[in-house]
């Protein structure tokens, strides 16, 4: 009796992975509710946009004004992520989801806020996400297709493979839909590309911009202390040069093609009237830097620069073992041009090199001290 009872017995391994499993399932269970809560507000804050402007013919005609006022007064207290763009999407969103069985119901309970709206959001809650269930980082991308027959399959198809953000954009990428439509064999192309699902971690989820923003969480997290030292020390020794540079942004994000992109850090050079970009790799220098650069110079260019200005300037600052690396780049324009007008007016790349590796030498000190420091 005593040595069955004993077989029985758990094993420290077991424990350990029972425990493990509660802490993945625990984290999985608490990214949902993040995300329904996200999903959620935004839709009955959309919701509630489009009721207040449906009330008064001026308030239709002057909504623009009205997102703008109210992304003033929102980001004041809550933050980025209910600037005017992010507003004009939730109200897009109410407006592409009419969800079937509850608008009547929601419609109802927006009169006479807050007394009546409040105390029943946990119910509101519950049925507008048991239809809306993606994140919103989904639905930012499936809003971009004008067709619904299109946004309902890739809609369906999100939640039947759990895909990622970067799956569901892929698929609508490779024309999964007109594809589809198109062939004889459905189930054979659906299966194919419900193969070789992305697995996402919990963690890397909670770190989606749109998270973080609605949290009030700082988007700083996928930052190195290493290279999070490099950017501020790059920036405070810029803006003290006395060449012209004032700070625009640090690890400033942008979207493309439902893509979350971040810039180092952002300045502008008063004497060039030039956007600077600063990106900082802990790596030697590869031609996939180069083309990032290109990239955000050009984007940039596009949707950064005003009217008066020159086109952005870039700066590729790269910390490898052995040396720093640096170089200017101008995106499309030609290197000849940049020398005669811009070097002058710019830090010496031997120069950034030497303030590169003297703030890397410092921080590993600095860290290794720390470590010194610190119980066994």
């Amino acid at each position: 009796m005593g040595r069955s009872s004993a077989a029985k017995e758990p094993t420290y391994g077991q424990l350990l992975n029972d425990l493990s499993s509660l802490i993945k399932e625990g984290r999985k269970f608490a990214v949902r509710q993040v995300n329904t809560a996200l999903v959620g507000t935004y839709w009955l804050m959309g919701g509630r946009i489009v009721e207040y402007e449906q009330k008064g013919k001026r308030r239709a005609e002057y909504g623009d004004e009205l997102l703008v006022k109210l992304s003033i007064d929102l980001a004041k207290q809550f933050g980025e992520g209910f600037r005017r763009a992010n507003l004009n999407l939730m109200r897009q969103f109410y407006l592409t989801y009419p969800v079937r069985g509850i608008i009547q119901t929601v419609s109802g309970q927006f009169e006479n806020l807050p007394h009546r709206f409040i105390p029943s959001l946990k119910d509101m809650f519950a049925s507008v996400t048991k239809r809306l269930s993606l994140s919103w980082s989904h639905y930012c991308l499936l809003m971009r297709l004008k067709e619904s027959p299109k946004r309902e399959f890739y809609e369906n198809e999100s939640m039947r493979g759990s895909w990622s953000v970067r799956q569901l954009d892929r698929q609508i990428q490779s024309m999964l839909y007109e594809r589809t439509a198109l062939s004889r064999r459905k189930q054979f192309l659906l299966a194919k590309a419900h193969e070789h699902p992305i697995i996402v971690r919990p963690e890397d989820e909670i770190k989606d911009p749109y998270v973080l923003e609605f949290l009030s969480l700082k988007d700083e997290y996928s930052e190195s202390d290493l290279e999070d030292a490099l950017i501020r020390h790059l920036e405070n020794f810029l803006l003290e040069l006395g060449l012209g540079f004032t700070f625009v942004a640090r690890q400033k994000r942008f979207m493309v093609g439902g893509n979350h992109y971040r810039i180092d850090l952002l300045l502008y050079h008063r004497i060039l009237k030039s956007l600077v970009i600063a990106d900082i790799k802990l790596n030697e220098f590869t031609h996939a830097d180069a083309g990032q650069m290109n990239f955000y110079l050009n984007w940039a260019k596009d949707h950064a620069k005003l009217s008066d200005e020159n086109d952005p300037i870039g700066i590729i600052l790269c910390s490898g073992k052995n040396k720093a690396y640096v170089k200017y780049a101008l995106g499309g324009m030609e290197n000849k041009i940049f020398v005669p007008e811009y070097r002058l007016k710019l830090p010496k790349a031997e120069e950034l090199e030497r303030e590169i590796e003297r703030e890397r030498k410092r921080f590993l000190e600095h860290q290794a001290v720390v470590e010194k420091k610190e119980p066994a």
